[in-house]
């Protein structure tokens, strides 16, 4: 691990003129310390936000949730407001990690871990996200874990967060504030696919720093469910996971949300699909449609084909539970 200077602001307007390309904002440091140990990540100031008024979850005028982004995802989780209205997001954070790393990790840190791959957290191997150019091992390399679905040439990593799989089905929104001012970015636009530039995960600009994630009134708090597959039951990165939503009229879809975990660099949505969806039946049939037209443009590696399959199977599986209201 390099020098750092180290600093703890008082004011979200201190902290976002102190950060610049040289610097990293620290809640929980679930992720960043581990990349940092590592040599992955090196920054030479470390700006701590944790004694920011941040920590809030309050009801906003149009019915939705404004939640603070030192929110910790285990309070989050647990929010009673959270179980009521958005099972679906307190169900997909109980699927992360473990009981002491919610307790530590930030609503805003989730949204900003690195992408997984075994070849980015190696510093002894090419990796174009670690330095653009150099290559990317885990095209022909072990890509057991990789995407099938938005890769690139240059990367094939996926996004390891459970909570953003279900904030994208929700449609969240971001809220940022940097030194020319705040912003709001639409959650679906926040995460970014590799193209020619990996070294990107997000949206963000040097200076931005997440202030709050905002939840719309609809929750689909009737008929949702968040389904992970993974190698074992706790503490894994999900080889697939799917948060379903459905909004039904009787046995007919009204409205359908529908997000993918594990199979790309982003939360995979295809806003087509759930278009389709809605005004078809709750059938297996349907889903298994559905399932069909969102990995129709699935390009698997040579380890990892079994992931098509896998997730063909879990959409089903989690439309299903959701139209029966198996959010629990």
């Amino acid at each position: 691990m390099n020098p750092f200077h180290y600093t703890k602001p008082d004011s979200v307007q201190d902290a976002v003129h102190l950060a610049g390309p040289a610097s990293r904002f620290i809640a929980g440091g679930t992720n960043l310390l581990d990349l940092m140990k590592e040599n992955i990540t090196r920054p030479q100031h470390l700006i701590d936000i944790t004694g920011l008024p941040l920590r809030e979850v309050t009801e906003t005028a149009s019915g939705g949730l404004m939640i603070g982004a030192l929110v910790s995802n285990a309070d989050l989780a647990w929010h009673p407001l959270i179980e009521q209205r958005y099972p679906l997001l307190s169900q997909a954070i109980l699927a992360g990690a473990s009981p002491q790393l919610r307790n530590m990790a930030s609503t805003g840190g989730n949204l900003l871990q690195r992408t997984r791959c075994y070849y980015f957290y190696d510093a002894g191997v090419p990796c174009n996200k670690r330095e653009p150019g150099s290559g990317c091992p885990a095209r022909e390399g072990l890509n057991r874990i990789h995407a099938i679905l938005g890769a690139s040439a240059q990367c094939v990593a996926t996004h390891p967060s459970d909570m953003c799989v279900a904030l994208a089905a929700l449609e969240a929104v971001v809220h940022v504030q940097g030194r020319e001012g705040a912003r709001t970015i639409e959650f679906a636009d926040f995460h970014r696919l590799p193209g020619d530039a990996p070294e990107r995960d997000n949206q963000l600009a040097d200076d931005e720093l997440i202030t709050a994630v905002e939840l719309p009134a609809a929750g689909f708090s009737a008929h949702s469910h968040y389904l992970k597959i993974r190698d074992r039951a706790s503490y894994a990165f999900a080889l697939v996971s799917v948060a379903a939503a459905l909004d039904m009229n009787g046995p007919i879809i009204g409205e359908a949300r529908l997000a993918l975990g594990g199979v790309a660099h982003k939360p995979w949505r295809d806003k087509g699909v759930e278009a389709w969806l809605a005004g078809k039946p709750a059938s297996l049939e349907t889903f298994s449609a559905a399932a069909d037209a969102l990995l129709k443009d699935a390009k698997p590696l040579e380890h990892n084909a079994f992931k098509v399959q896998l997730a063909h199977r879990a959409i089903i599986r989690a439309l299903s539970d959701a139209a029966q209201g198996g959010h629990a």
